[in-house]
Formats: C-alpha cells, sequence, structure tokens
C-alpha cells in the first residue's frame, strides 16, 4: 500500500469517475433529442473497448492545442481562462473522416505560463491527451456545447466544416448512457454529454459506432504531505546527491545555462516521484547546483520538488532535468532502474495517465509526476500542501 510509505503516493490522480458503457450513464440531456435514428440503415452500438487515459485514439490530423483563432487566454464567449481546479466531468469526442478515425489534439484550450502568468491557464473544456477526452469544469454545475469546445479550439463547424474538414453526409450520435441516438440539429448547439460520447462522421457513415470504458489512476490519498523546504519525501535514500560525472557540471545543457548570478524572473514549482517496487524514493538534493553556479532547474532538498528559476518563460521539460542530472529516462529506464514504468500527471486535482515519451513531459508550475516502476501497483497517489518560492 503506497500510503504506508509516505503518506501516500505523489499526487496524481484525481478520481476520473468514469462509469459503464461509452463512459457512464450520463444522466443529463445530450440534446440528442432532435432526432432518433431509426430503420436498418441506423448504427448500432459496439460492445465497449477499455482505454487508459493518455492513449491515443486515431490518427494524427491537427495540431496540438487551439489554433490562433481559439482559446489563447482571451474571454472566449462566457468561458474564460483560469487555474485548473479539481472539480470536473468529462465527455468524450470522436471523429471520423471516411471511416477513418482521427485523433483529438492534446491541450486544445491549454495556455502555456508566461512572466505575467506564470502558472498558466486553461478554459472550462480542455483536453490533456488525444485519447478524445473533453474535460468539463464542473465548478458552476454549468452545461457546455460543442459550439464552445469548438470556439475554444479555433474550428470551424457546420453541417458541412468540422474543423476543416468538409464532405457530405455530415452524421451525428450521441450515446448518452448506453442509449444512442442520432442527432439532427444544429451542431454548435449539442449538449456535451457527461460521461456520454459523440460521434462526427464526414463522409461514408460507420455501421457501428464505437464506445469506450476507460482505466482511472487510483484516488487520491485524503491525508496531504507538506512540502517543506530542505525537508525529505520518501522512505528510501537510492542516489547520491547532486548531478552525476555526465550531468551538468557548469556548461549549457539541453540549452539551459549554469549561473552564478541568475536573474530570477520566472520562478515555479513541479514535484516529481519515484516508486521502484513499492518504495517511495528520495529524489537527490543539489541536483544542477554545482560549486559555482545554480541551473535553470535544480533541486535544493530531498523533498522531490524541481525548481525553475530562469530569467525567462520556455518549456522545461523532465527530459532537460534528467540530462543536468545525467541520469537516463526512458519508458523502461528512470535513473538506472529498469522494468514497466508507469506515468501520472496531476494539474491541481486535473489527472490522468500519461503515455507518451517521458522525455517530453513539461514542467509546469505546481504540476505533480510519478513515475511507477515494477510492482505492486500504487493504491493510492499523495496530495500536497505546497510552499512559497524560495
Amino acid at each position: 500500500m503506497l500510503h504506508k510509505i509516505h503518506s501516500g503516493f505523489l499526487a496524481i490522480g484525481v478520481v476520473l469517475a468514469l462509469a459503464g458503457c461509452g463512459g457512464g450513464g450520463g444522466g443529463g440531456s445530450s440534446g440528442a433529442g432532435s432526432g432518433s435514428s431509426a430503420g436498418s440503415t441506423a448504427p448500432t452500438l459496439a460492445a465497449a473497448s477499455p482505454v487508459a487515459d493518455g492513449a491515443t485514439l486515431g490518427a494524427e490530423n491537427w495540431q496540438a492545442g487551439s489554433t490562433a483563432t481559439g482559446g489563447q487566454g482571451q474571454a472566449v464567449g462566457s468561458l474564460n481562462c483560469a487555474t485548473a481546479g479539481n472539480t470536473y466531468s468529462y465527455t468524450h469526442l470522436s471523429i471520423y473522416q471516411n471511416g477513418t478515425l482521427l485523433a483529438l489534439p492534446a491541450n486544445i484550450g491549454t495556455v502555456q505560463p508566461t512572466l505575467a502568468a506564470p502558472t498558466g491557464c486553461v478554459y472550462p473544456l480542455n483536453t490533456v491527451d488525444e485519447s478524445g477526452k473533453i474535460r468539463m469544469d464542473t465548478t458552476s454545475n454549468a452545461s457546455y456545447t460543442l459550439g464552445q469546445f469548438f470556439a475554444i479550439w479555433g474550428q470551424p463547424l457546420s453541417q458541412t466544416n468540422v474543423a476543416g474538414l468538409q464532405g457530405t453526409p455530415i452524421t451525428v450520435y450521441v450515446n448518452d448512457g448506453g442509449t444512442l441516438s442520432k442527432y439532427t440539429g444544429d451542431l454548435a448547439s449539442l449538449v456535451l454529454p457527461p460521461h456520454g460520447e459523440v460521434t462526427i462522421m464526414i463522409g461514408t457513415p460507420l455501421a457501428q459506432i464505437p464506445t469506450y470504458t476507460w482505466s482511472d489512476p487510483p484516488p487520491f490519498d485524503p491525508n496531504p504531505i507538506t512540502l517543506v523546504y530542505l525537508g525529505t519525501v520518501g522512505t528510501t535514500s537510492a542516489w547520491p546527491d547532486g548531478s552525476t560525472a555526465t550531468g551538468g557540471s557548469g556548461a549549457d545543457v539541453d540549452g539551459l545555462t549554469c549561473s552564478p548570478n541568475m536573474s530570477v524572473l520566472f520562478h515555479v514549482h513541479a514535484h516529481l516521484a519515484i516508486v521502484n517496487n513499492g518504495q517511495w524514493l528520495q529524489l537527490p538534493q543539489h541536483i544542477g547546483i554545482t560549486s559555482s553556479c545554480d541551473y535553470e532547474m535544480h533541486t535544493h532538498d530531498h523533498t522531490g520538488i524541481i525548481h525553475i528559476e530562469a530569467p525567462n518563460v520556455k518549456p522545461y521539460t523532465l527530459g532537460q532535468f534528467f540530462d543536468i542530472w545525467g541520469e537516463p529516462l526512458t519508458n523502461s529506464n528512470v535513473a538506472g532502474l529498469t522494468g514497466n514504468v508507469v506515468a501520472y500527471i496531476n494539474d491541481n486535482g486535473e489527472a490522468r495517465r500519461y503515455m507518451g515519451d517521458l522525455r517530453a513531459i513539461t514542467l509546469t508550475s505546481h504540476r505533480d509526476i510519478t513515475l511507477q516502476i515494477g510492482t505492486p501497483a500504487v493504491s493510492t497517489l499523495a496530495t500536497y500542501s505546497w510552499y512559497e518560492p524560495q
């Protein structure tokens, strides 16, 4: 039990309660009632396929993130970009072109940090991976429409154009709690069904509509860990302090500098927890700190906190941190520990499994990253109380 290792495992896992077939039974109106399909040509609902958060469903067709005409931090209609909340639901969107599933891009509705807004922001509708799942903030108990999501994405949505894909016919089905209905109304007005699925088909329609069940991260440990400057988190010391001989020794590493007098205009924290065969390991202190300079990314203590202290804002990745440390990082090797690696990312309670290149994980303010190597699987994920930057 991970919570016996130190109050619980690295914060990652907002419980993404996706219940039942097709994401479960949403209960509310999906807007699908404007016309039910009937007759022998109506598609059927396929048996549910299990999917983990972080998976890619479909072929890549669009770039990640919102377009230049979408949500870039400004209000989009009545929806504002703000700090991610920890109260949310989800819906699922599939877009097919002539029978081929296209991957919904990651990071739609996500605005990267700036010096003025070091934490960045997200819209109440956003994506974090290419699974097709759309996160929906439920703090205000609001309902959302497909048109609002496409406005945040910055893509067209009409009866003849879906995100730049044009063709006829455009057919839409909504799976709400296992009930499949054809939608014939205005696409922009379609209400996104919580825990349900919207399928848009451009051109050749499907004879069978796929549906999914989701593998959710473990639940949060209810007892937060207080992160104390110069403290320790973890039960086992596994590596010596500081960077290794192949890590940062003063020269630039992956474009990141080491300076004795860094001009710090951007200062945020991320957190890394590494668990090997059930043992939560202490991250070394003074990674990226030499006798003469500090790198833009470094550690001060054994808490697992990664400090980013830099003169400007740019993408900082977990791969860069491991290069400064001088340790390997692949999907089967974490700092010399080999085996099956399962990764989780938690952003202020909005969490998911990550299944991409571990080196590409960006380090953003208060992002918690957990790398689990080997067995047993963690039973709970830790939450944290953060201290202010020092």
